[in-house]
């Protein structure tokens, strides 16, 4: 009897050691190296972590961005800046840090085991005409006034606005579309001038459906396959009709405004530097926080191959799926940044590193309030990262 019960007590304990590790993935980069932790932001005296900052310059170039266009946000900074650059030039180790005067604090993730979300978003260049001619024959839409609720995306598409308010016409519908999830995004009218920078101008007022998500449901895309590139491979498949009815069933509309010879600029108007600056949750991390982020590394088909790098990053925008323990990484301008783009939606390590003499408030109203319940920004990004989340958001 009792070899029968413990046969049935090592049974059950290795099901329970079975349990816990599927219930752990790592697919996607998730760590488990620190345990448990038990605040949204932890104090910790050294990150548990090896490697150098791949990225030194471009985090120099972001600061310096920072100072140029905004004397506030950089004074607010500037010791934690600063302090950032010494531990750099002394050869980056994350077992100095202290002695820098940097405190280190890491997110306790999206499970509470430190994994935080990262996705991408950047900034896309279309083509486009002035009129509508050959094959630009899809219109981009300056803000039209508010007499009322403005017409959902079908309505726009079928022709509810009037040409008054057309600012481009593109040659893909799908490439308008992506736009609209970036926020932003260059146009080259082809004519030889500069490209014009496309602002995020609003919204139309409806609900946000994930196409995404719309995929997913229909069998169309495996989840685990989803990415803005699988999207985009769906509708090179897809007849235009078909194109078209998928993104009607996301009733929001995004509107532009032209900017001429105007740099990409996060929230907190300051030029982005690519894989340097981050899409935040203001409530938990405030504009100008520097991150140390250990970020897993992909191959050209979006897959983890098991390694990551060690990046620091500036939080200078913000975005509408971009909630809590949930950073998106901008990549940058044009093609080669929307596939690196298009695929991240992993997770790793994050630390919030800050001077003790910076004088700003510790990131207390976050915790106090319990998570993301805490004050959120009421600014509309520039940028306007919506995270690869945002597809199936």
């Amino acid at each position: 009897m009792k070899g029968r019960w413990s046969k049935y007590l090592l049974s059950g304990l290795v099901i329970a050691i079975l349990a816990g590790c599927s219930s752990r993935p790592t697919d996607r980069g998730q760590q488990y190296k620190d345990g448990r932790l038990e605040n949204a932001l932890e104090y910790v005296n050294e990150p548990n972590a090896t490697g150098k900052p791949v990225n030194a310059k471009d985090y120099a170039n972001q600061v310096m961005e920072v100072q140029y266009a905004s004397s506030a946000l950089y004074g607010r900074n500037n010791t934690t800046f600063q302090a950032v650059e010494q531990w750099l030039r002394a050869g980056a180790d994350t077992r100095t840090l202290s002695q820098y005067g940097i405190s280190a604090y890491q997110m306790e993730g999206a499970d509470n085991f430190g994994n935080v979300q990262l996705t991408g978003y950047y900034t896309p260049v279309l083509q486009a005409r002035y009129t509508r001619q050959g094959e630009f024959q899809y219109p981009l839409y300056r803000m039209p006034p508010k007499r009322g609720r403005l017409p959902d995306r079908a309505s726009i598409y079928s022709g509810a606005l009037s040409d008054n308010y057309v600012i481009a016409y593109t040659n893909s519908l799908m490439d308008n579309f992506m736009m609209e999830v970036q926020g932003s995004g260059y146009v080259d009218y082809g004519d030889g001038r500069p490209l014009t920078f496309f602002g995020y101008a609003g919204k139309n007022g409806h609900a946000y459906r994930s196409i995404g998500k719309v995929l997913i449901d229909r069998g169309e895309v495996a989840r685990e396959n989803m990415s803005m590139q699988a999207i985009r491979q769906w509708a090179d498949t897809h007849s235009e009709a078909q194109v078209r009815e998928l993104l009607e069933q996301n009733p929001s509309f995004v509107f532009f405004k032209p900017e001429p010879f105007t740099p990409v600029r996060g929230a907190s108007g300051i030029p982005l530097i690519a894989k340097a600056s981050v899409a935040s949750d203001r409530s938990l991390i405030p504009a100008g926080s520097t991150l140390l982020a250990e970020v897993p590394e992909l191959d050209n088909k979006g897959k983890f191959t098991g390694k990551y790098h060690m990046r620091l990053m500036v939080a200078l925008d913000v975005g509408g799926a971009i909630k809590g323990q949930h950073f998106d990484m901008y990549q940058g301008i044009g093609s080669d940044a929307g596939h690196s783009a298009g695929f991240y939606n992993h997770y790793g390590r994050v630390w919030v590193l800050k001077s003790a003499q910076s004088g700003q408030p510790l990131f207390t109203a976050y915790n106090a309030a319990g998570g993301s319940s805490g004050p959120t920004t009421t600014l509309a990004p520039a940028a306007s990262s919506n995270g690869g989340s945002f597809l199936l958001k």
